[in-house]
């Protein structure tokens, strides 16, 4: 899995990289055949945004999330993902 992060109005440090590293590990152990992730972290005046797109086999989820702290607001991102890779994953299996 590889993690593009970019950042707009803010510094990307590597304790934030490694956060969200961290924090996309468990999406891969919910499904392991993510290809390709782009989060971007932004900041609009006293709100902190986090937008990811996941790219899967066969498809794209997207997840944006918005809080004060930009940690919280990755925290509800991911929960966020997590639910629409669940979703995904149950489909394939379905068929």
């Amino acid at each position: 899995m590889h993690i593009n992060l970019t950042g707009h109005h803010v510094e990307i440090t590597d304790s934030l990289r490694e956060y969200v590293s961290s924090k996309f590990l468990k999406l891969e152990r919910h499904f392991d055949q993510i290809n390709n992730v782009r989060v971007v972290l932004n900041v609009e005046k006293l709100q902190q945004k986090a937008e990811a797109k996941v790219s899967l086999r066969g498809t794209e989820v997207f997840a944006a999330s918005e809080h004060a702290d930009m940690y919280a607001a990755i925290d509800t991102l991911i929960d966020k993902l997590d639910r629409q890779v669940i979703k995904h994953k149950e489909k394939l299996t379905k068929h």
